[in-house]
């Protein structure tokens, strides 16, 4: 049996932040948020330029314009992250 690889091909068809978490929802259905913090341009960003955050490449990926920052669903779902998740998130 072969994997199609329209199995591995994420999209989302909305992305939001709230309160520096940054959230996706997937074409299935699924819901999925990470700190802003796991990314460094998106740590060093402000409440309103996590805001900006838009959907491109038909939802493969997310861009922030204003801070120039672009991450792939695929990264996401995959846990594919540039920082260590912060120790107050582990114990809490």
């Amino acid at each position: 049996m072969s994997i199609s690889q329209t199995e591995f091909d994420y999209r989302a068809i909305r992305a939001w932040s709230s309160e520096r978490m940054i959230f996706i929802e997937l074409t299935d259905g699924r819901q999925i948020g990470f700190p802003a913090d796991r990314f460094k341009l998106l740590a060093k960003a402000s409440n309103d330029q996590l805001s900006g955050v838009t959907l491109r490449l038909t939802g493969s990926a997310l861009r922030w314009e204003e801070i120039d920052e672009d991450i792939t669903v695929r990264g996401i779902v995959e846990g594919r992250f540039q920082l260590p998740l912060k120790d107050e998130l582990l114990t809490a």
